[in-house]
């Protein structure tokens, strides 16, 4: 019982951030433009770097993404 439970919790974990990983490609590539004119021109270091943390907020970063589509 507590290896599903323990199976369960890592294919939870694991579709999250195969999610966050699909969404963070297009969102530095193209997105953080949108959301923040400054890093418009931000160089590859720097998307890298926020890599993780659009693969960890993702949820976050796709409500804002998206709210910014309608603004505009």
């Amino acid at each position: 019982m507590i290896v599903d439970v323990v199976r369960g919790a890592l294919l939870t974990g694991a579709t999250y951030l195969a999610i966050g990983s699909l969404v963070a490609l297009p969102f530095l590539i193209i997105g953080i433009g949108r959301i923040d004119p400054a890093a418009k021109a931000a160089p590859w270091t720097f998307r890298m770097l926020m890599f993780p943390g659009v693969v960890a907020l993702w949820p976050l970063i796709v409500r804002r993404w998206l709210n910014s589509r309608r603004v505009r």
